[in-house]
């Protein structure tokens, strides 16, 4: 069974990959090659970033604080981590605890995983030395009282999608580009539109999107 964390990213995926399969009846040759590569590239890359949340084989102790990160309609956790060594932003798939995260706090931390108090978070991208770019809302100190309410009302279906159909206005655009390049009229036009907003609104999903 997928961890919580990841059971979102990888409906978005399914999703996705169903639309395109059901429009393939309807399609011409162009048309299906285009659906083609969209299910490829979805369930591949899907593939490699579950993939790359397995439990890490070593880990070390260090200290952790969650910084939420917004960057234009972006909105991300980052889990800010100190060792004796150096300090490290890994961004994380959202996880309700992350939000009754006191901050800082001790854990442990491997290359794609991070264990506080026995809950696993799991990395949504790559660690990177310096700050990430965007506005930084740390969590308190005190986790508050009603932070896990809180936490599992942002992970709401509803909530998660209104957040990540924000990276789909373009969607449009590639519809018009579709028509523009292969034809096809009207329905042509909405069949891009549709499958470049799931193909968005997953794009933001696996990339570790935070509703909070």
């Amino acid at each position: 069974m997928l961890p919580q964390a990841l059971r979102y990213p990888a409906g978005t995926a399914i999703s996705a990959i169903l639309l395109c399969l059901a429009l393939v009846p309807f399609g011409n040759a162009d048309e299906v090659a285009a659906l083609a590569v969209v299910v490829l590239v979805v369930a591949g890359w899907t593939g490699v970033r579950l993939a790359g949340t397995r439990t890490d084989p070593e880990t070390r102790p260090v200290r952790v604080r969650r910084v939420r990160v917004q960057h234009r309609l972006s909105s991300r956790s980052w889990l800010e981590m100190r060792d004796d060594e150096r300090t490290y932003w890994l961004p994380v798939y959202f996880d309700p605890a992350l939000i009754a995260l006191p901050s800082p706090t001790a854990g442990t931390a491997g290359a794609r995983v991070v264990t506080v108090d026995g809950r696993r978070f799991l990395a949504s991208g790559r660690p990177r030395s310096t700050e990430p770019v965007g506005r930084l809302i740390d969590n308190p100190s005190r986790s508050a009282p009603d932070a896990t309410a809180r936490g599992l009302a942002a992970n709401h279906i509803g909530r998660r999608l209104l957040l990540d159909a924000q990276s789909a206005v373009g969607a449009p655009l590639l519809g018009v580009l579709w028509v523009f390049v292969a034809g096809g009229g009207i329905a042509a036009f909405a069949g891009a539109t549709i499958v470049g907003a799931c193909a968005a609104i997953w794009w933001s999903a696996i990339g570790g999107s935070d509703p909070s």
